[in-house]
Protein backbone atom coordinates (compact mmCIF):
# COMPACT_ATOMS: atom_id res chain seq x y z
CA UNK A 1 0.00 0.00 0.00
CA UNK A 2 1.35 3.26 -0.77
CA UNK A 3 2.75 5.16 2.12
CA UNK A 4 0.75 8.44 1.26
CA UNK A 5 -2.50 5.96 1.71
CA UNK A 6 -1.65 4.61 5.19
CA UNK A 7 -4.54 4.77 7.69
CA UNK A 8 -2.51 5.52 10.56
CA UNK A 9 -4.70 7.09 12.65
CA UNK A 10 -7.92 4.83 11.96
CA UNK A 11 -8.95 2.47 14.63
CA UNK A 12 -10.31 -1.07 13.60
CA UNK A 13 -11.81 -3.60 16.40
CA UNK A 14 -11.95 -7.08 15.13
CA UNK A 15 -15.34 -8.59 17.23
CA UNK A 16 -14.38 -12.44 17.85
CA UNK A 17 -15.32 -12.67 21.52
CA UNK A 18 -12.58 -15.86 21.66
CA UNK A 19 -8.95 -16.28 22.37
CA UNK A 20 -6.74 -15.24 19.65
CA UNK A 21 -4.51 -18.58 20.32
CA UNK A 22 -7.21 -20.23 18.88
CA UNK A 23 -8.57 -17.81 16.16
CA UNK A 24 -5.55 -18.54 13.35
CA UNK A 25 -8.01 -16.45 10.92
CA UNK A 26 -8.49 -13.63 13.05
CA UNK A 27 -4.68 -13.20 14.33
CA UNK A 28 -3.82 -13.01 10.77
CA UNK A 29 -6.20 -10.88 9.87
CA UNK A 30 -5.47 -8.57 12.91
CA UNK A 31 -1.42 -8.74 11.81
CA UNK A 32 -1.94 -7.71 8.15
CA UNK A 33 -4.20 -4.77 9.20
CA UNK A 34 -1.82 -3.04 11.92
CA UNK A 35 1.22 -4.30 9.21
CA UNK A 36 -0.81 -1.59 6.74
CA UNK A 37 -0.65 1.30 9.54
CA UNK A 38 -4.53 0.66 10.69
CA UNK A 39 -4.76 0.81 14.75
CA UNK A 40 -6.02 -3.02 15.67
CA UNK A 41 -7.75 -4.25 18.81
CA UNK A 42 -8.91 -7.87 18.75
CA UNK A 43 -12.03 -7.87 21.16
CA UNK A 44 -11.73 -11.72 22.80
CA UNK A 45 -12.23 -13.83 25.46
CA UNK A 46 -9.48 -15.38 27.84
CA UNK A 47 -10.61 -18.59 29.95
CA UNK A 48 -7.81 -18.25 32.22
CA UNK A 49 -4.90 -16.13 33.11
CA UNK A 50 -2.35 -18.15 31.04
CA UNK A 51 -4.84 -17.68 28.13
CA UNK A 52 -4.91 -14.35 28.54
CA UNK A 53 -0.97 -13.64 29.07
CA UNK A 54 -0.63 -15.73 26.12
CA UNK A 55 -3.14 -13.51 23.80
CA UNK A 56 -1.72 -10.11 24.55
CA UNK A 57 2.41 -11.61 23.59
CA UNK A 58 0.49 -12.66 20.44
CA UNK A 59 -1.25 -9.29 19.81
CA UNK A 60 2.16 -7.22 21.08
CA UNK A 61 4.57 -9.67 18.71
CA UNK A 62 2.07 -8.80 15.84
CA UNK A 63 1.68 -4.84 16.18
CA UNK A 64 -1.78 -4.68 17.85
CA UNK A 65 -3.74 -5.36 21.19
CA UNK A 66 -6.02 -7.44 22.43
CA UNK A 67 -9.00 -7.29 25.25
CA UNK A 68 -10.25 -9.86 26.58
CA UNK A 69 -14.13 -8.89 27.21
CA UNK A 70 -14.76 -11.12 30.32
CA UNK A 71 -12.27 -11.44 33.58
CA UNK A 72 -10.61 -14.93 33.14
CA UNK A 73 -11.91 -17.12 35.42
CA UNK A 74 -8.61 -17.18 37.56
CA UNK A 75 -7.71 -13.54 38.01
CA UNK A 76 -9.52 -12.30 40.96
CA UNK A 77 -11.56 -13.90 43.09
CA UNK A 78 -15.04 -12.99 42.09
CA UNK A 79 -14.39 -13.89 38.40
CA UNK A 80 -15.51 -16.67 39.02
CA UNK A 81 -19.34 -15.41 39.55
CA UNK A 82 -19.22 -14.01 36.08
CA UNK A 83 -18.17 -17.49 34.95
CA UNK A 84 -20.91 -19.34 37.09
CA UNK A 85 -23.93 -16.40 35.74
CA UNK A 86 -22.52 -16.86 32.21
CA UNK A 87 -22.75 -20.46 31.94
CA UNK A 88 -26.17 -20.33 34.04
CA UNK A 89 -27.33 -18.18 31.48
CA UNK A 90 -26.81 -20.82 28.42
CA UNK A 91 -28.24 -23.29 30.23
CA UNK A 92 -31.45 -21.57 30.72
CA UNK A 93 -31.48 -20.65 27.18
CA UNK A 94 -30.72 -24.24 25.35
CA UNK A 95 -33.29 -25.26 28.13
CA UNK A 96 -35.74 -22.42 26.88
CA UNK A 97 -34.92 -23.79 23.25
CA UNK A 98 -36.27 -27.29 24.06
CA UNK A 99 -38.93 -26.11 25.65
CA UNK A 100 -40.42 -23.80 23.43
CA UNK A 101 -38.29 -23.59 20.74
CA UNK A 102 -37.52 -20.12 21.05
CA UNK A 103 -34.00 -18.95 20.64
CA UNK A 104 -31.99 -16.49 22.24
CA UNK A 105 -28.62 -14.40 22.57
CA UNK A 106 -27.17 -16.94 25.31
CA UNK A 107 -27.31 -20.05 22.43
CA UNK A 108 -25.51 -18.01 20.59
CA UNK A 109 -22.39 -17.43 22.75
CA UNK A 110 -21.44 -17.58 26.38
CA UNK A 111 -20.17 -14.04 26.49
CA UNK A 112 -22.72 -11.96 23.75
CA UNK A 113 -23.35 -9.38 25.88
CA UNK A 114 -20.24 -8.06 27.19
CA UNK A 115 -18.59 -8.41 23.38
CA UNK A 116 -21.10 -5.83 22.29
CA UNK A 117 -20.42 -3.75 25.45
CA UNK A 118 -17.03 -3.54 24.62
CA UNK A 119 -17.35 -3.28 21.46
CA UNK A 120 -19.70 0.21 21.74
CA UNK A 121 -17.21 1.57 24.52
CA UNK A 122 -14.40 1.02 22.18
CA UNK A 123 -15.77 3.22 19.81
CA UNK A 124 -13.56 2.15 17.20
CA UNK A 125 -14.06 3.36 13.37
CA UNK A 126 -14.21 0.07 11.84
CA UNK A 127 -15.42 -3.17 13.06
CA UNK A 128 -15.07 -6.68 11.72
CA UNK A 129 -17.00 -9.21 13.12
CA UNK A 130 -15.55 -13.24 13.44
CA UNK A 131 -17.47 -16.27 15.28
CA UNK A 132 -20.90 -16.77 15.98
CA UNK A 133 -21.24 -14.43 18.63
CA UNK A 134 -19.02 -11.83 17.11
CA UNK A 135 -21.48 -11.62 14.56
CA UNK A 136 -24.70 -11.36 16.75
CA UNK A 137 -22.86 -8.04 18.27
CA UNK A 138 -21.90 -7.01 14.68
CA UNK A 139 -25.49 -6.94 13.85
CA UNK A 140 -26.37 -4.91 16.65
CA UNK A 141 -23.55 -2.51 16.34
CA UNK A 142 -24.54 -2.30 13.20
CA UNK A 143 -28.39 -1.38 14.39
CA UNK A 144 -26.13 1.24 16.69
CA UNK A 145 -24.71 3.11 13.66
CA UNK A 146 -21.43 1.74 13.28
CA UNK A 147 -19.83 1.07 10.16
CA UNK A 148 -19.11 -2.82 10.20
CA UNK A 149 -17.32 -5.41 8.28
CA UNK A 150 -17.74 -9.45 8.20
CA UNK A 151 -15.42 -12.20 8.34
CA UNK A 152 -17.56 -15.51 7.37
CA UNK A 153 -14.49 -17.91 7.97
CA UNK A 154 -17.77 -20.75 8.63
CA UNK A 155 -21.25 -20.44 7.41
CA UNK A 156 -22.88 -21.14 10.92
CA UNK A 157 -26.76 -21.54 10.18
CA UNK A 158 -25.12 -24.46 7.81
CA UNK A 159 -22.66 -26.45 9.82
CA UNK A 160 -22.36 -29.60 11.63
CA UNK A 161 -23.77 -32.58 11.59
CA UNK A 162 -28.31 -32.74 11.75
CA UNK A 163 -28.11 -34.59 15.10
CA UNK A 164 -25.70 -31.69 16.46
CA UNK A 165 -27.99 -29.33 15.18
CA UNK A 166 -31.06 -29.86 17.24
CA UNK A 167 -29.99 -27.27 20.20
CA UNK A 168 -28.54 -24.82 17.25
CA UNK A 169 -30.21 -21.91 17.02
CA UNK A 170 -30.32 -22.10 13.32
CA UNK A 171 -33.08 -19.85 12.48
CA UNK A 172 -31.79 -17.36 14.72
CA UNK A 173 -28.34 -17.31 12.97
CA UNK A 174 -29.29 -17.49 9.43
CA UNK A 175 -31.69 -14.31 10.22
CA UNK A 176 -28.17 -12.62 11.59
CA UNK A 177 -26.53 -13.74 8.69
CA UNK A 178 -29.00 -12.38 6.23
CA UNK A 179 -29.21 -8.84 7.70
CA UNK A 180 -25.57 -8.56 8.38
CA UNK A 181 -24.57 -9.65 4.95
CA UNK A 182 -27.01 -7.43 3.43
CA UNK A 183 -25.98 -4.66 5.26
CA UNK A 184 -22.64 -4.77 6.09
CA UNK A 185 -20.02 -2.38 5.08
CA UNK A 186 -17.29 -5.52 3.40
CA UNK A 187 -17.92 -9.46 3.38
CA UNK A 188 -14.79 -11.77 3.29
CA UNK A 189 -15.33 -15.61 2.99
CA UNK A 190 -12.55 -18.36 2.71
CA UNK A 191 -13.62 -19.50 -0.84
CA UNK A 192 -14.75 -18.91 -3.94
CA UNK A 193 -17.23 -21.38 -3.43
CA UNK A 194 -18.92 -20.38 -0.14
CA UNK A 195 -19.34 -16.67 -1.90
CA UNK A 196 -20.65 -17.49 -4.69
CA UNK A 197 -23.45 -19.77 -2.18
CA UNK A 198 -23.85 -16.50 0.49
CA UNK A 199 -24.83 -14.29 -2.66
CA UNK A 200 -27.31 -17.20 -4.27
CA UNK A 201 -28.41 -17.63 -0.71
CA UNK A 202 -28.98 -14.19 1.19
CA UNK A 203 -29.38 -11.93 -2.16
CA UNK A 204 -26.71 -9.80 -1.10
CA UNK A 205 -23.01 -8.87 -3.04
CA UNK A 206 -20.57 -12.06 -3.37
CA UNK A 207 -18.05 -11.82 -0.20
CA UNK A 208 -14.00 -10.63 -1.20
CA UNK A 209 -12.47 -14.16 -1.01
CA UNK A 210 -9.20 -14.60 1.42
CA UNK A 211 -7.81 -18.21 2.00
CA UNK A 212 -7.05 -19.23 4.86
CA UNK A 213 -3.13 -19.44 4.49
CA UNK A 214 -0.53 -18.96 6.51
CA UNK A 215 2.52 -16.97 5.89
CA UNK A 216 5.39 -18.16 3.51
CA UNK A 217 8.05 -16.99 5.75
CA UNK A 218 6.70 -18.94 8.73
CA UNK A 219 8.69 -21.90 7.09
CA UNK A 220 11.67 -20.09 8.78
CA UNK A 221 10.05 -21.65 12.27
CA UNK A 222 9.84 -25.19 11.23
CA UNK A 223 12.31 -26.88 13.64
CA UNK A 224 12.98 -30.45 12.01
CA UNK A 225 12.25 -32.49 15.04
CA UNK A 226 10.59 -35.61 14.97
CA UNK A 227 8.33 -35.14 18.34
CA UNK A 228 5.47 -37.48 16.33
CA UNK A 229 7.04 -39.58 14.15
CA UNK A 230 8.65 -42.79 15.56
CA UNK A 231 9.95 -44.46 11.75
CA UNK A 232 11.37 -41.93 9.21
CA UNK A 233 11.49 -45.04 6.67
CA UNK A 234 7.58 -46.02 6.76
CA UNK A 235 5.17 -43.32 5.04
CA UNK A 236 3.37 -41.31 7.43
CA UNK A 237 -0.07 -39.34 7.39
CA UNK A 238 -1.29 -36.65 9.94
CA UNK A 239 -4.98 -35.01 10.91
CA UNK A 240 -5.47 -32.04 12.88
CA UNK A 241 -9.01 -30.15 14.21
CA UNK A 242 -9.72 -28.42 17.54
CA UNK A 243 -11.62 -31.71 18.24
CA UNK A 244 -11.03 -34.89 17.62
CA UNK A 245 -13.88 -37.02 17.28
CA UNK A 246 -16.63 -38.30 14.91
CA UNK A 247 -18.14 -36.07 12.19
CA UNK A 248 -15.28 -34.82 10.86
CA UNK A 249 -14.26 -36.89 8.34
CA UNK A 250 -11.86 -39.51 9.80
CA UNK A 251 -14.90 -41.97 9.19
CA UNK A 252 -13.67 -41.99 5.74
CA UNK A 253 -9.95 -42.97 6.44
CA UNK A 254 -10.47 -45.43 9.46
CA UNK A 255 -13.60 -47.34 7.21
CA UNK A 256 -10.83 -47.30 4.04
CA UNK A 257 -7.66 -48.67 6.41
CA UNK A 258 -8.88 -52.60 5.71
CA UNK A 259 -8.82 -51.86 2.11
CA UNK A 260 -4.95 -50.19 1.99
CA UNK A 261 -2.29 -52.68 0.70
CA UNK A 262 0.20 -50.30 1.75
CA UNK A 263 1.91 -49.13 5.24
CA UNK A 264 1.17 -46.11 6.42
CA UNK A 265 1.33 -44.38 10.28
CA UNK A 266 -1.69 -42.26 10.94
CA UNK A 267 -1.29 -39.49 13.33
CA UNK A 268 -4.04 -37.42 14.64
CA UNK A 269 -3.76 -34.37 16.92
CA UNK A 270 -6.58 -33.13 18.46
CA UNK A 271 -8.69 -32.48 21.93
CA UNK A 272 -10.60 -35.70 22.33
CA UNK A 273 -14.67 -36.02 22.81
CA UNK A 274 -15.50 -37.81 25.60
CA UNK A 275 -15.18 -41.57 25.43
CA UNK A 276 -13.45 -41.19 22.16
CA UNK A 277 -10.83 -44.09 23.10
CA UNK A 278 -14.51 -46.16 22.36
CA UNK A 279 -14.55 -44.51 19.57
CA UNK A 280 -11.63 -45.27 17.93
CA UNK A 281 -11.86 -48.79 19.21
CA UNK A 282 -15.03 -49.58 17.08
CA UNK A 283 -13.92 -46.76 13.90
CA UNK A 284 -10.22 -48.17 13.69
CA UNK A 285 -9.82 -52.22 12.14
CA UNK A 286 -8.20 -54.48 14.69
CA UNK A 287 -4.56 -54.89 13.02
CA UNK A 288 -4.30 -50.89 12.14
CA UNK A 289 -4.54 -49.88 15.77
CA UNK A 290 -1.22 -49.85 16.31
CA UNK A 291 -0.33 -47.54 13.44
CA UNK A 292 -2.71 -45.01 14.80
CA UNK A 293 -0.84 -42.26 16.91
CA UNK A 294 -3.17 -39.21 19.17
CA UNK A 295 -1.45 -36.50 20.12
CA UNK A 296 -2.19 -33.41 22.52
CA UNK A 297 -3.34 -30.52 20.88
CA UNK A 298 0.41 -27.75 20.18
CA UNK A 299 0.66 -23.62 20.30
CA UNK A 300 -0.05 -22.56 17.33
CA UNK A 301 3.35 -21.40 16.94
CA UNK A 302 4.42 -25.41 16.93
CA UNK A 303 1.87 -26.41 14.50
CA UNK A 304 3.20 -26.25 11.39
CA UNK A 305 6.51 -28.04 12.78
CA UNK A 306 4.40 -31.07 14.16
CA UNK A 307 2.68 -31.10 10.34
CA UNK A 308 5.47 -31.21 8.56
CA UNK A 309 7.22 -34.18 9.93
CA UNK A 310 4.80 -36.26 7.53
CA UNK A 311 4.35 -36.76 4.28
CA UNK A 312 0.50 -36.34 4.04
CA UNK A 313 -1.91 -34.35 5.06
CA UNK A 314 -5.51 -35.94 5.04
CA UNK A 315 -8.56 -33.39 4.58
CA UNK A 316 -11.57 -35.53 5.08
CA UNK A 317 -14.43 -32.54 5.13
CA UNK A 318 -18.16 -33.80 4.46
CA UNK A 319 -20.14 -32.87 1.45
CA UNK A 320 -23.26 -33.31 3.49
CA UNK A 321 -22.38 -30.15 6.14
CA UNK A 322 -22.83 -27.70 3.77
CA UNK A 323 -20.45 -25.09 5.41
CA UNK A 324 -17.97 -27.99 5.24
CA UNK A 325 -18.55 -28.63 1.89
CA UNK A 326 -17.46 -24.96 0.63
CA UNK A 327 -15.37 -23.93 2.83
CA UNK A 328 -11.55 -23.73 2.71
CA UNK A 329 -9.90 -25.15 5.91
CA UNK A 330 -6.89 -23.76 7.66
CA UNK A 331 -5.46 -27.31 7.64
CA UNK A 332 -5.57 -27.91 3.92
CA UNK A 333 -3.38 -24.44 3.89
CA UNK A 334 -0.93 -26.18 6.97
CA UNK A 335 -0.45 -29.02 4.38
CA UNK A 336 0.77 -26.93 1.58
CA UNK A 337 2.42 -24.97 3.24
CA UNK A 338 4.37 -27.94 4.87
CA UNK A 339 4.99 -29.60 1.65
CA UNK A 340 2.61 -32.37 2.26
CA UNK A 341 0.85 -34.52 -0.56
CA UNK A 342 -2.63 -34.43 -0.06
CA UNK A 343 -5.53 -36.40 0.38
CA UNK A 344 -8.23 -34.66 0.48
CA UNK A 345 -12.12 -34.94 -0.48
CA UNK A 346 -13.66 -33.71 -2.99
CA UNK A 347 -15.93 -30.82 -1.53
CA UNK A 348 -16.49 -27.59 -3.71
CA UNK A 349 -13.72 -25.77 -1.97
CA UNK A 350 -10.86 -28.69 -2.09
CA UNK A 351 -11.77 -28.86 -5.32
CA UNK A 352 -11.18 -25.19 -5.84
CA UNK A 353 -7.41 -25.65 -4.14
CA UNK A 354 -6.51 -28.88 -5.74
CA UNK A 355 -7.84 -27.07 -9.31
CA UNK A 356 -4.86 -24.30 -8.45
CA UNK A 357 -2.38 -26.58 -6.49
CA UNK A 358 -0.95 -28.42 -9.77
CA UNK A 359 -1.18 -32.31 -8.57
CA UNK A 360 -0.47 -31.54 -4.71
CA UNK A 361 -3.92 -32.41 -3.90
CA UNK A 362 -5.23 -36.02 -4.65
CA UNK A 363 -9.36 -35.99 -4.49
CA UNK A 364 -11.18 -38.77 -3.67
CA UNK A 365 -15.43 -38.83 -3.71
CA UNK A 366 -16.26 -37.66 -0.38
CA UNK A 367 -18.04 -41.28 1.94
CA UNK A 368 -16.57 -43.80 -0.92
CA UNK A 369 -13.77 -45.57 1.00
CA UNK A 370 -13.57 -47.65 -1.38
CA UNK A 371 -12.03 -44.51 -3.43
CA UNK A 372 -10.06 -43.23 -1.05
CA UNK A 373 -8.28 -46.75 -0.55
CA UNK A 374 -7.34 -47.02 -3.61
CA UNK A 375 -6.35 -43.26 -4.72
CA UNK A 376 -4.30 -43.60 -1.52
CA UNK A 377 -2.50 -47.00 -2.09
CA UNK A 378 -1.43 -45.21 -5.26
CA UNK A 379 0.42 -42.68 -3.97
CA UNK A 380 1.77 -44.70 -1.37
CA UNK A 381 3.26 -47.11 -3.75
CA UNK A 382 4.82 -44.52 -5.93
CA UNK A 383 7.66 -42.54 -3.83
CA UNK A 384 8.24 -40.34 -6.87
CA UNK A 385 4.74 -39.12 -6.95
CA UNK A 386 4.71 -38.49 -3.85
CA UNK A 387 7.76 -36.52 -3.68
CA UNK A 388 6.36 -34.91 -6.84
CA UNK A 389 3.15 -33.88 -4.92
CA UNK A 390 5.08 -32.18 -1.82
CA UNK A 391 7.04 -30.50 -4.45
CA UNK A 392 3.88 -29.05 -5.82
CA UNK A 393 2.78 -28.27 -2.64
CA UNK A 394 5.46 -25.68 -1.45
CA UNK A 395 5.17 -24.56 -5.48
CA UNK A 396 1.46 -23.89 -4.63
CA UNK A 397 1.58 -22.39 -1.21
CA UNK A 398 4.82 -20.03 -1.82
CA UNK A 399 3.25 -18.83 -5.37
CA UNK A 400 -0.81 -18.77 -4.63
CA UNK A 401 -1.71 -20.09 -1.42
CA UNK A 402 0.61 -18.15 1.45
CA UNK A 403 -0.84 -15.25 3.59
CA UNK A 404 1.51 -12.90 2.54
CA UNK A 405 -0.52 -12.53 -1.21
CA UNK A 406 -3.92 -12.90 0.61
CA UNK A 407 -3.06 -9.93 2.97
CA UNK A 408 -2.08 -7.67 0.37
CA UNK A 409 -5.75 -7.85 -0.98
CA UNK A 410 -7.36 -7.90 2.84
CA UNK A 411 -6.17 -4.64 3.80
CA UNK A 412 -6.49 -3.15 0.41
CA UNK A 413 -10.24 -3.87 0.48
CA UNK A 414 -10.59 -2.58 4.08
CA UNK A 415 -8.62 0.56 3.27
CA UNK A 416 -10.86 1.22 0.10
CA UNK A 417 -13.99 0.60 2.41
CA UNK A 418 -12.94 3.26 4.71
CA UNK A 419 -11.83 5.82 2.51
CA UNK A 420 -15.84 5.75 1.69
CA UNK A 421 -17.92 8.17 2.96
CA UNK A 422 -18.85 7.22 6.20
CA UNK A 423 -22.47 7.35 8.14
CA UNK A 424 -23.79 9.76 11.26
CA UNK A 425 -22.73 7.81 14.01
CA UNK A 426 -24.69 9.56 16.26
CA UNK A 427 -28.02 7.93 14.47
CA UNK A 428 -29.38 4.40 14.30
CA UNK A 429 -28.69 2.82 10.88
CA UNK A 430 -31.97 1.16 9.86
CA UNK A 431 -31.91 -2.13 8.65
CA UNK A 432 -35.12 -1.75 6.13
CA UNK A 433 -35.25 -5.00 4.71
CA UNK A 434 -36.46 -6.49 8.02
CA UNK A 435 -38.03 -5.08 11.21
CA UNK A 436 -37.58 -8.01 13.01
CA UNK A 437 -34.55 -7.45 15.80
CA UNK A 438 -33.07 -11.12 16.54
CA UNK A 439 -32.85 -11.33 20.40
Amino acid sequence: MPADKRPSATSIALVTGASLAWQPRALREARALAAAGFNVTVLGSSGTQAAFNLDCALARENGFSFRTVVVPDDAVPWAKVGAFRRRVRGRVGRALFRATNLSTRWQVGAAVTELFGSAMAARADYYIAHTEQGLWAGLHLLKAGRRVGVDMEDWHSQDLLPEARKERPVALLRKIERLLLRGASHVTSPSYAMSEELAREFGCAPPSVVYNAERWSERRSIDGQSRDRRDRDRPSLTWYSQTLGPGRGLEDLFGALSLLNQDVDIHLRGNPVANYSDWLSSAVPERWRRRVFVHDLVPSHELLSRVAEHDIGFAGEMTAIRSRDLTVTNKIMSYLLAGLAVMASDTSGQREVAIQAGGAVSLYPSGDREALAKTLDALLADRDRLAAARAAALNAAQNIFCWERQAERLAELVARVIREPAVNLDQPMPLSFDSAEPS
